[in-house]
């Protein structure tokens, strides 16, 4: 399950696990509990997001879905609640993505600030179009708040799968680099550009991505 840990006066990590991380109403309450703790330290701070083995994540867990169907609706209303709140966090977010990012978790790591890859294992890949699942309105929203339009249209209609050198290439990441430069490179970026005001910052966020946030909490709008 997702954790919280700090690594420094100003930085903090979440470890979304060690599996595929995948969403189900359980692991997304885990992260909410975990930004619930950074939210309420004082000190100016940033958020690293890291996993562990192959996959960073692979998006909604079909497997629980088959299981729950009756929750379904209250799965994608707390997954797009989710990505609004990374969205909008009031301090610096970078995602380290070590491996796979597919769909919703792919999504995840658009809504930080920052993304930084792996450049010679995993994939980044919105894969909807071959599963014949079309993006819901606060995704759609959340994907073209954070991407370039030309690298908006491949990803989502081609369900390309970018490894990290490709993505950092297209923009869907700010760098790749190696397994053993990946937490560093995370670090560097969050202790150089992540001492900012919180209040400031968040209402930043919330200004910039209003249009997109408003989609993103529009419950019925992201529902089946």
């Amino acid at each position: 399950m997702p954790a919280l840990q700090q690594m420094d006066d100003n930085t903090y990590l979440m470890d979304l696990g060690d599996d595929e991380n995948r969403f189900d109403l359980d692991w997304i309450a885990a992260c909410n509990q975990a930004l619930d703790r950074l939210e309420a330290t004082n000190s100016p701070r940033a958020l690293i997001t890291v996993a562990s083995g192959k996959c960073w994540s692979t998006g909604l867990n079909l497997d629980w879905i088959g299981a729950n169907p009756a929750l379904l609706n209250d799965l994608m209303i707390a997954t797009h609640r989710l990505f609004a709140r990374v969205l909008s966090l009031p301090v610096l977010t970078i995602a380290a993505i070590q491996g796979h990012a597919f769909a919703a978790g792919a999504m995840l790591a658009l809504a930080h600030d920052f993304r930084v890859m792996r450049g010679d294992r995993g994939y980044f890949c919105l894969p909807e179009v071959d599963l014949h699942l079309p993006f819901s309105p606060g995704m759609t929203a959340l994907i073209t708040a954070r991407l370039p339009r030309p690298v908006v249209h491949e990803a989502m209609t081609t369900g390309r799968r970018y490894g990290g050198d490709h993505a950092a290439t297209a923009g869907l990441v700010h760098m790749a680099t190696t397994e053993d430069g990946l937490l560093p490179a995370a670090t560097d970026l969050a202790r150089s550009m992540g001492g900012k005001d919180a209040k400031t910052l968040g209402t930043i966020k919330a200004r910039l991505f209003a249009d997109a946030l408003d989609v993103l909490t529009d419950d019925a709008a992201n529902t089946l």
